[in-house]
């Protein structure tokens, strides 16, 4: 079966300075893969590459067989995409931004059941600006599924959730994943990471230093815990040791 999301010897340099080397990696159809690494190893890069917004130096990126480059138009309708940061005007209503957004597309979801799952029905008409961090948060994840998409692409998905709010974005994704819907995240949380992903990609200074399954991640280190296993491959606890 061919591949919903492929990349292949991906490279992408600044200034002579390399940000992502040789990534490969393939996602399939209905799977969670999480793209992790301490900030700056290029996990927003690769995001970047893989959609289309920046142009690679050299290698392959795909999605659903198609150039993200050559092919915006068609992949338009099929991908959905929520980053960390996303601004808009704070007088307009929830109502306004999801009606905007629902406009675009030839065949969207229903806003309203969306907001309903995640939370925010009771919010429909609302400024953007009266929303806390965690419902802006949740309000961007709707965003990018009323294209209704085939594939959708999360950056920190739960970042300023609390407890409650995280586990019900987790069962929400977790339900678009029983649907056949492909799903790449980026995370800090590695709770969240065991919890949803199938497969994990871990980066260190743009070059991957592993790939495959949570269990695989902690059976190749020394270590009983995921948590303990990532800092291990990252060597995020020696880095945060040299800057003391």
């Amino acid at each position: 079966m061919e591949p919903i999301i492929k990349v292949e010897k991906l490279c992408k340099s600044y200034a002579g300075i390399p940000a992502i080397e040789n990534l490969e990696f393939k996602v399939g159809k209905g799977e969670v893969f999480g793209l992790l690494g301490a900030n700056g190893a290029g996990k927003s890069t690769t995001l970047e590459c893989i959609l289309g917004t920046k142009k690679q130096d050299s290698g392959i990126a795909s999605i659903l067989n198609l150039n993200p480059q050559t092919d915006r138009k068609k992949l338009y309708e099929k991908v959905g995409v929520q980053f960390q940061e996303a601004n808009y005007q704070d007088k307009i209503t929830v109502k306004e931004l999801c009606n905007v957004t629902q406009s675009l597309y030839k065949s969207p979801a229903d806003y309203n059941e969306l907001l309903s799952q995640y939370g925010l029905l009771e919010k429909l008409n609302s400024p953007i600006s009266e929303l806390s961090g965690g419902q802006k948060q949740r309000l961007f994840i709707i965003l990018a599924l009323i294209p209704d998409p085939e594939v959708v692409f999360l950056d920190e998905l739960t970042t300023g959730l609390d407890v409650k709010a995280r586990k019900t974005v987790w069962s929400g994704l977790l339900r678009l994943k029983e649907k056949g819907i492909t799903i790449l995240l980026t995370s800090h949380f590695m709770d969240e990471v065991e919890a949803l992903c199938d497969n994990i990609c871990i980066l260190k200074k743009g070059k991957m230093i592993f790939s495959g399954t949570v269990k695989d991640a902690i059976e190749s280190s020394p270590y009983k815990k995921f948590e303990d296993a990532y800092l291990w491959y990252t060597d995020e606890e020696e880095d945060k040791n040299e800057t003391i």
